[in-house]
C-alpha cells in the first residue's frame, strides 16, 4: 500500500514534466528520473518505508485469571526447588573435587616427609658408625682410654671387674 502511494506520487511528478522525444528516450529518461528520486530514500538493496501508527493501549486492562496465577505460583515454586537442588548438587560436586585435590597434596607431602626421614636415618647411621668415629678420633690425636681412666657416674672405675648385684624392689602402698 505504501509502495503504491509512492509510485503514484512518482507517476504524477513524471506526468507534470515535458515528455522527451521518442518513446525509447522517454522510457529511459523516466526510469533514470525514478531511480534518482528513489536514491535518497534507498538504504540497502530495497527502499525502507516507515509509517507512524498512533495506538493508544492505555484503556486496555488485562483480565485477572486466578487459575493462571495459581499455575504460575506452582511453576515458580517448582523451579526454585529445582534450582536449589541443582545448586546443592553442584556445590557438593565441587567440594568433593576440592577435597580430592587436598588429599592428593597431603599424600605427596607425607611421601616427601617419609623420604626426608629415610635420608635422615641414613645420615645418622653413617655419622654414628664406630669405625668412622674411631678414624676421626685418631685424626684429632685422641687415643683409647687407659685402664682406670674412665669413671662411671656410680663411682665404679672402668677396667676393674664388676660383680653382678641384685637390688631389691619395694612397692609402696
Amino acid at each position: 500500500m505504501a509502495t503504491m502511494a509512492m509510485a503514484g506520487q512518482e507517476m504524477e511528478r513524471m506526468h507534470s514534466r515535458q515528455p522527451a522525444s521518442g518513446r525509447s528516450a522517454s522510457v529511459a529518461d523516466r526510469n533514470r528520473l525514478l531511480y534518482e528520486a528513489q536514491r535518497s530514500r534507498r538504504r540497502g538493496p530495497t527502499p525502507e518505508m516507515f509509517f507512524a501508527k498512533h495506538i493508544d493501549n492505555t484503556r486496555i486492562v488485562k483480565a485477572d485469571d486466578p487459575d493462571r496465577r495459581t499455575e504460575m505460583r506452582r511453576f515458580t515454586v517448582a523451579m526454585v526447588f529445582l534450582f536449589a537442588f541443582t545448586m546443592v548438587y553442584v556445590w557438593q560436586h565441587l567440594a568433593s573435587i576440592q577435597v580430592g585435590y587436598t588429599v592428593e597434596a597431603q599424600k605427596q607431602q607425607v611421601e616427601q616427609m617419609r623420604e626426608t626421614n629415610r635420608q635422615l636415618h641414613l645420615t645418622e647411621a653413617q655419622l654414628s658408625e664406630p669405625g668412622r668415629i674411631d678414624t676421626i678420633a685418631k685424626q684429632l690425636g685422641l687415643n683409647a682410654p687407659a685402664p682406670g681412666q674412665v669413671v662411671r657416674p656410680d663411682g665404679a672405675v672402668s677396667g676393674q671387674p664388676v660383680l653382678a648385684q641384685m637390688q631389691s624392689i619395694t612397692l609402696g602402698n
